[in-house]
C-alpha cells in the first residue's frame, strides 16, 4: 500500500501501540489519538485511566508521531453509560463495548480522523477486513482465542472502507514479540480486563454509585414459584449465574430468568438454563446486499463473546427482527446480550437478544 495518513486509536496498551509502530515502520504518516471517555478520577486503574493516556503519549513521543486526546465524555455517558444502567434496571445483561464501538469509536472517532485528512482509522482489534470486488467483509481473526468480531458486528460498508485492523492475522504472543523487537516499553504490559468504568469488574458498585439507580428488595423463587429467599435488586443477577445467590437448597442452583416487573429472580437446576430459541431486535447487516432475500436461512450464531458459534436457523419476522433457533441447546442465553451471525469466518451481522424461549 502506498504511503497513507493513518490515525491510530491509541489506548496505551500493547496492541494499539504495536499497530502505531508497525504502520510508522511501513512508512505511513501516523497520528495517534486517545479518547477520554471518563473523568480520570472515575477511571483509576482502567483502560481509560490517566496512566493509559500517559503511556500512549510516551509511545507517541518515542515513535515521533503527533498525539492528541479527544474528549468524548458527554457522548460516552449518553450513548453507553445510560444504556448500561437502564438495561440492568430492566433485568438485562448489557454489553457496553458493542455500543462504544458502534457510536463512539467507529462513529465519532472515525469522523474526527477523517476531519484530520486521514485515509484510515486503525485500531488494535483482533479482526480482519477483506475487500472483494468493492464489497467489504468483516472476518474472524486468525487467533480465535483473541477474536473480537462479536463486538464489531454493527460495522457496515461505510465504516469498513475506512478502517484498518492490522493485528487480525497475528497471535497475541506474536504481537508482544513484535513490540519487543520494536523496542516498545509497553511490550509486556498486562491486558486490560473488564469494562473501562468498572476496572475491578465490580459492576454492582458502579451501579450503586449512580444517582438515578436504586436498590429494590424482591423475591428469589424456583421454577415452580416457591419462594427461596430475598434479593436486594435484580441488577445483581444474570442468566446462568450460580455464585452469590444467597440461598441454600442442598443442590446447585442457577439463575434461569429475571422478571423485572415483578422484581423477581427465578432459579433452577442446570438443565433449566439451556434454550433452543431466542428472539432478536435491531438486526444489523455488514453487507449492503440483503442477507434476507430468503426469509429463512442457515447460519452459525453465538450468544456470548466467549461462546463458540453453533448451527442455527434464522427466520426474519420483520426487516429488523428475527427468530433464531439453534440446532443444539445454548447455555445461559441472556436478554441484553448480542447474537452474532457467521458464515464460515465471515460476520453477516447480528442483533440484540430481547427474549428467549
Amino acid at each position: 500500500m502506498s504511503k497513507k495518513r493513518i490515525v491510530v486509536a491509541m489506548s496505551g496498551g500493547v496492541d494499539s501501540t504495536t499497530v502505531a509502530a508497525l504502520l510508522k515502520e511501513e512508512g505511513h504518516e501516523v497520528i495517534g489519538i486517545t479518547m477520554q471517555l471518563l473523568d480520570y478520577k472515575d477511571a483509576e486503574g482502567g483502560c481509560c485511566s490517566l496512566d493509559h493516556v500517559i503511556d500512549a503519549r510516551r509511545v507517541a513521543q518515542e515513535l515521533d508521531i503527533p498525539h492528541y486526546v479527544v474528549n468524548f465524555m458527554d457522548s460516552f455517558k449518553e450513548l453507553v453509560l445510560k444504556d448500561y444502567v437502564e438495561k440492568y434496571e430492566s433485568g438485562m445483561t448489557p454489553i457496553p463495548c458493542v455500543l462504544c464501538n458502534q457510536y463512539v469509536k467507529f462513529d465519532l472517532l472515525l469522523k474526527r480522523a477523517l476531519e484530520l485528512g486521514a485515509d484510515y482509522l486503525a485500531t488494535g482489534h483482533y479482526a480482519k477486513i477483506e475487500n472483494g470486488n468493492g464489497l467489504y467483509s468483516l472476518n474472524k481473526a486468525d487467533d480465535e482465542n483473541k477474536d473480537q468480531t462479536y463486538f464489531l458486528y454493527t460495522l457496515k460498508q461505510k465504516e469498513l472502507s475506512k478502517l484498518m485492523f492490522p493485528l487480525g492475522s497475528l497471535k497475541k504472543d506474536d504481537v508482544r514479540d513484535m513490540a519487543r523487537n520494536l523496542n516498545l516499553k509497553l511490550a509486556d504490559k498486562p491486558d486490560s480486563t473488564g469494562v473501562c468504568f468498572a476496572p475491578s469488574d465490580n459492576y454492582r458498585d458502579y451501579l450503586i454509585s449512580q444517582d438515578a439507580f436504586t436498590e429494590k428488595e424482591g423475591e428469589i423463587v424456583n421454577t415452580e414459584g416457591d419462594i427461596l429467599g430475598k434479593h436486594k435488586g435484580i441488577y445483581s443477577f444474570t442468566v446462568g449465574q450460580r455464585r452469590g445467590l444467597g440461598i441454600a437448597t442442598g443442590k446447585p442452583m442457577y439463575v434461569v430468568g429475571l422478571q423485572p416487573k415483578e422484581n423477581r429472580v427465578i432459579v433452577g437446576e442446570e438443565d433449566k438454563i439451556y434454550s433452543h430459541k431466542l428472539f432478536a431486535e435491531n438486526i444489523s447487516w455488514v453487507s449492503n446486499e440483503s442477507e434476507t432475500k430468503d426469509r429463512t436461512f442457515e447460519v452459525k450464531a453465538k450468544v456470548r463473546s466467549r461462546h463458540r458459534e453453533d448451527e442455527a436457523l434464522v427466520t426474519m419476522t420483520s426487516d429488523t427482527e428475527a427468530e433464531i433457533e439453534f440446532k443444539n441447546p445454548q447455555r445461559a442465553i441472556a436478554p441484553g446480550q448480542a447474537v452474532v451471525l457467521y458464515r464460515d469466518k465471515q460476520v453477516l451481522g447480528g442483533g440484540w437478544i430481547n427474549r428467549i424461549l
